[in-house]
């Protein structure tokens, strides 16, 4: 088989564990299976080489930002090289440059345009053990990229894409997906499987063992994806097309602390405001989640929308910049919210998730700020003091519906 496997920061924090994982590696390849395995940067790297270039530059170039944060992948496969070749295995380390993953020129936040397999391939040719660095391209420039915040899970998924691997596993601190955080919720229970639709949402929507545009390229390109422990041998957590289970109409609960809330008052209430308001976010690559619109008054309307909160501080001199534009009044923002959602297939069908939900947030006392739905979630926007007891009590109530 060709097996492509996935390992993040804390699987590669420190030697003990470079070396764990070095083992668990060399026994898929000694099994028979051509590897390939993606690595993220050991431990909290990531966060201190940010913090650092911020305490040098409190606004940085994001092009030299990248240049610095595409290192710490780079340890991580030198460091498991040097691991496996101490166990007797063989193994080679690459770049994105080295192996050719092509990405858009957008700083901080590319896109995969194109990889390459020739060199990937002829390594494993060789019986070597291929160790990718995640999160990282190179754009037409030649000048290295990072894909987003836990994009090494993209990276792995987009290369068993383009190689048909027979099986990508992304390994990770805990043994699967969970119907909501261990950490907050105690009584959260391991799912066996889940939905391509419903594991993209949940990813989208703060869940953090997965990275949305992973599942997006896994549903695409129908790999075969598992979420399992990289220090357990439990089996984890298959993502995939349908599944034949009816009984839970919510498969989870996730909570996002990274939200801003931005609101802009006094626009016209004319055709074409939203599009020169939003268009204006999307010139400067901030994306948009929760909108808002209130009925038009005295000739105007505010809309109201959310942001990543690292996206606030560009979004609004986004639309400072176009204020003759956009032609509004005044904007104020909120930073200290949080989004909670629900998650499911299964609530389509179901009309009482709504109420239950919402009963739910009574039953402790929880205001409610802004509300979004689709068929398969329901998010809304509550004060980040609440966000752990709401997300508890959500959870009991939908937990105690699925049983």
């Amino acid at each position: 088989m060709l097996i492509v496997q996935k390992y993040g920061g804390s699987s590669v924090a420190d030697p003990e564990r470079i070396r764990n994982v070095a083992k668990r590696i060399l026994e898929t390849h000694n099994k028979g299976n051509r590897v390939v395995v993606v690595l993220s940067a050991p431990g909290d790297m990531t966060d201190e080489l940010h913090e650092k270039a911020y305490n040098i530059n409190p606004k940085p170039s994001k092009r030299e930002l990248d240049m610095l944060l595409v290192t710490g992948e780079q340890q991580s496969v030198a460091y498991m090289a040097m691991a496996i070749h101490n166990i007797g295995g063989s193994a080679i380390s690459l770049n994105a440059v080295q192996f050719g993953l092509v990405s858009t020129s957008a700083y901080g936040n590319a896109r995969i345009k194109s990889i390459s397999t020739e060199r990937i391939n002829a390594e494993l040719d060789k019986n070597n053990i291929v160790l990718i660095a995640g999160y990282q391209g190179v754009n037409r420039f030649g000048d290295m990229t990072t894909l987003g915040r836990g994009a090494s899970d993209t990276t792995a998924t987009a290369i068993a894409a383009v190689m048909h691997a027979d099986l990508c596993e992304i390994y990770s601190d805990f043994d699967g997906i969970f119907t909501g955080d261990p950490r907050i919720i105690k009584n959260a229970k391991k799912l066996e499987q889940i939905s391509y639709d419903e594991m993209i949402e949940y990813a989208s929507l703060g869940a953090q063992v997965m990275h949305n545009r992973a599942v997006e390229l896994a549903k695409k390109y129908r790999v075969n994806l598992r979420v399992r422990s990289s220090t357990g041998e439990n089996e984890g957590t298959i993502i995939k097309e349908e599944y034949a289970l009816e009984t839970m109409f919510v498969s989870g609960v996730a909570t996002d602390l990274n939200v801003a809330r931005i609101s802009v008052m006094g626009i016209k209430d004319v055709p074409g405001m939203a599009f020169k308001l939003f268009s204006s976010l999307a010139a400067g690559n901030v994306s948009v989640d929760i909108i808002l619109q209130s009925t038009g008054r005295n000739g105007t309307k505010d809309i109201s929308f959310t942001v990543a909160k690292t996206d606030l501080a560009l979004a609004l001199e986004l639309i400072e910049k176009n204020k003759a534009l956009i032609g509004y009044d005044n904007v104020s923002y909120d930073d200290n919210i949080a989004k909670l959602s629900v998650v499911g297939a299964g609530m389509a069908s179901n009309p009482g998730v709504a109420s239950a939900m919402f009963e739910a947030l009574y039953d402790v006392d929880v205001n409610i700020n802004m509300i979004s739905t689709s068929e398969i979630k329901i998010s809304v926007l509550i004060e980040a003091k609440d966000a752990e007891r709401a997300a508890v009590s959500v959870h009991d109530k939908f937990m105690a519906f699925n049983n």
